[in-house]
């Protein structure tokens, strides 16, 4: 999901309240109010744990002029256990309208969102079923697409419809029927869209087949991958479609663009940004997960999405986060931010995807990170790095950035600058840029095509790179607190040092330079001393490394 630019607020916490803070902020997690509908959405509840998904076929037909959708999905799901009841989720205004199962209607009953199907078919363990959900109605309209979701129903310029599809959060129960919690991925899937015949429908995966009807068209897609749920995305637009293809690390990748018709000479030269990211990504990240699945980038009315293979696109052919540096140092202004960040998400979100959306930070914090090594790659590493510092002025630090578990609630929106910047300073005390180059390839083999858990993410990046960063995630994941480096140079050769404001145990290395001769520091809260040269005239902390700093002898 693109960021959502914000101006950034400076807190500057005392180390003598830091207990008391803590205290707070895990009150508020706790005394926070979640409905059953929170759990019942953001947990894996008995309904779900018992059938493990394996397949789906969304079949719709979706009517522009009416904002109205009709259609089925057919579930097929492996028994896990010996359970009758499962549960689907679709959110009002759509309605079910049955569910069958082996051609048997099933009775349900519904608690808004969730429906509890009761299966008459005893479900034996290692079995194979399917039940096929027939629904329709007028799907939520999205007002702030993509941070909203739903259905954007707009025109072009010359009136065509111009819809799109968005739902990261909200969840895609908005608009289709599906077991929607995070844990659990369909391993492939079939997605047919009819539309108006004089528009193009576009979704997920390849293209299998177009069956043209009287007034309407069609559309075959295939994912043959497992998909995140809301990852699955439909578009629909006067489309035009111009390729390429690429030659990455598995072969040839093609590369499919769908842009408005009066659009396509601009796209043209806006999306050669597309080869130049797979170069970069697959450099640091490994080979495109998706290779079966192809590569689109897709125009829509909204900014843009990561949707699964059909990266969604709208930054109006600007550079930069539509026509504006993020990190105001003139580096972001050499890509177009939508295609890179959503492009990103495919090693971050949908090869590499979280269990809870408490963990977001895991999509986007690495994707965030994603346009600094982006711009390294193709710049070189101290324009990387100007980039990454440059985006810590739009956190904000008022919350932490994991969220809490269980009930669909996402944390900060520092996911993306502070995530990354707290990356990116790991980076730094690693001090290995091709063991780091590894551990995040190794992240993209090792958890490829998985859900994960930020403690799994935390464990790998400690165990690759033999350096326990526990405390390092807990402080910048788990509190608001920016660690403060305190020092004073005494007698002229002497270097007292140590951190406050931080968590217990936090003792993170630190790089600073004496008259530009670089020397680590190994900090804790207690006061440590250091030699310097006594005829040294200049201490800098090392700007890469995210931490607030603060000589003792200022006033």
């Amino acid at each position: 999901m693109p960021f959502l630019d914000k101006t950034k607020i400076q807190l500057d916490m005392k180390n003598k309240i830091v207990l008391i803070a803590l205290l707070l902020l895990s009150f508020t997690a706790v005394s926070q109010k979640f409905t059953e509908q929170d759990t019942l959405r953001g947990s894996i509840t008995g309904e779900r744990a018992w059938w493990d998904l394996n397949y789906y076929h969304l079949d719709i037909e979706v009517k522009p002029d009416e904002k109205f959708i009709s259609g089925t999905n057919t579930i097929r799901y492996k028994v896990l256990n010996e359970e009758q009841v499962l549960q689907i989720d679709l959110q009002p205004p759509l309605k079910i309208e049955k569910i069958t199962q082996d051609g048997e209607k099933l009775d349900f009953e519904s608690k808004i969102n969730a429906h509890f199907v009761k299966l008459e078919k005893a479900q034996k363990v290692g079995d194979y079923n399917e039940i096929v959900v027939h629904y329709s109605g007028k799907p939520k309209e999205a007002v702030r697409a993509p941070w909203d979701g739903g259905f954007s129903w707009k025109k072009d310029e010359n009136g065509k419809h111009f819809v799109a599809t968005s739902c990261q959060g909200l969840g895609a129960s908005v608009w289709w029927p599906n077991k929607d919690h995070m844990y659990d991925e369909v391993d492939s899937m079939l997605v047919s869209v009819k539309a108006p015949k004089d528009l193009m429908s576009v979704a997920n995966g390849r293209l299998r087949k177009i069956e043209e009807q009287t007034a309407t068209k069609t559309y075959h897609w295939f994912v043959a991958n497992p998909i995140n749920n809301y990852g699955v995305n439909v578009n629909i637009a006067d489309y035009v479609h111009f390729d390429e293809k690429y030659a990455g690390e598995k072969g040839v990748l093609d590369l499919d663009y769908y842009v408005l018709r009066d659009n396509i000479e601009k796209a043209k030269n806006q999306f050669t940004d597309v080869p130049k990211l797979m170069k970069a990504f697959e450099h640091w990240f490994g080979p495109y997960p998706f290779y079966e699945d192809s590569f689109k980038l897709v125009e829509v009315p909204y900014l843009g999405m990561e949707h699964q293979s059909s990266v969604t696109y709208g930054n109006k052919y600007m550079q930069g986060y539509l026509g504006r540096d993020l990190s105001k140092t003139g580096w972001g202004l050499k890509f177009d931010y939508i295609i890179i960040h959503e492009a990103g998400h495919e090693w971050f979100a949908n090869n590499i995807t979280y269990k809870d959306i408490a963990d977001m930070w895991v999509h986007e914090g690495f994707t965030t990170y994603s346009e600094a090594l982006y711009v390294d790659y193709h710049y070189g590493k101290q324009a990387g790095s100007e980039y990454a510092i440059g985006i810590r002025d739009n956190i904000k630090n008022e919350s932490p950035i994991i969220g809490v578990y269980n009930v669909n609630k996402r944390g900060s929106g520092d996911m993306y600058p502070k995530g990354a910047n707290m990356l990116h300073t790991i980076r730094q005390v690693i001090d290995d840029d091709e063991k780091w180059r590894k551990i995040l390839r190794g992240l993209n083999k090792g958890f490829y095509h998985q859900t994960v858990t930020t403690q799994q993410v935390e464990n790998y990046v400690s165990e690759k790179s033999g350096v326990d960063l526990s405390k390092v995630f807990d402080q910048y994941l788990r509190t608001t607190m920016i660690p403060m480096f305190e020092y004073e140079m005494q007698d002229g050769n002497l270097i007292k040092y140590r951190y406050t404001n931080v968590v217990d145990g936090f003792a993170m290395p630190i790089r600073v330079f004496v008259d530009n001769e670089e020397l680590w520091l190994h900090p804790t809260t207690a006061w440590k001393t250091e030699k310097a040269n006594p005829d040294a005239t200049t201490f800098k902390v090392d700007q890469n490394f995210y931490v607030d700093k603060k000589e003792l002898s200022e006033k």
